[in-house]
Parts: C-alpha cells; sequence; structure tokens
C-alpha cells in the first residue's frame, strides 16, 4: 500500500478493493453488521486520480444515524492513504429493503 496519496493515475480497481475494505469496517450502531454486508451501498465510483465517490442508503429516512452515519463513511475513507478525496451521497431511490443484504448478513440477523 502507498504511503501517501497520489496525484497521479491510480489503479482504480486496487482503490475500489480498498474502498470495500474501509466500508465493510463501518456499522450503524444499532445493526451488527456492517454497512456493505448491510446492503446500504448502492455504488462506488473510483476516478483515475483516486477520488472515490460512494452512493448510499439507510435503511430507513427517518434512521437516527442518518445526520451522521455518511459522514463518518465519508471521513473514513478520507483517511485511507490511497484514496485522494471521498465523497458520500445519500439516496432513497430505491429504497432500501432485507433484499439488499448479503446472505452473510442475513445469516447474522437470523432472517435464514
Amino acid at each position: 500500500m502507498e504511503s501517501e496519496k497520489n496525484d497521479g493515475k491510480v489503479n482504480t480497481e486496487e482503490i475500489r478493493d480498498e474502498v470495500i475494505k474501509v466500508l465493510k469496517n463501518c456499522y450503524d450502531p444499532e445493526i451488527p453488521v456492517n454497512i456493505y454486508d448491510l446492503g446500504l451501498i448502492y455504488d462506488v465510483t473510483v476516478a483515475e486520480n483516486g477520488d472515490v465517490l460512494v452512493v448510499m442508503t439507510l435503511t430507513s429516512p427517518a434512521c437516527p444515524v442518518a445526520g451522521s452515519l455518511p459522514t463518518e463513511v465519508q471521513d473514513k475513507l478520507k483517511e485511507h492513504p490511497m484514496i485522494h478525496d471521498a465523497r458520500v451521497e445519500v439516496t432513497f431511490d430505491p429504497p432500501w429493503s432485507f433484499d439488499n443484504m448479503s446472505e452473510e448478513a442475513k445469516y447474522e440477523l437470523g432472517f435464514i
């Protein structure tokens, strides 16, 4: 892993993998499953300069961490040495559903 942020061209697939690792270490404090496996992440885009855009949702618009979770995710991404800059956008289209969860998350939460 690079020790400094790089302003040149980067390996976008490698950065995407690192983004997913970061996302798998972010949790909604009320749910013991990471936000990636919970299905809250709709899209991860990595630009050639290492900028990252994550489009995510929440389990509901009234989610108690609606104001803090996206900012926490963005801050964690910005701390990663391979990521030049990060932005998180929240959408509710389409709305989140249990179908978004990975099989592992469904098992962890007792749905299967």
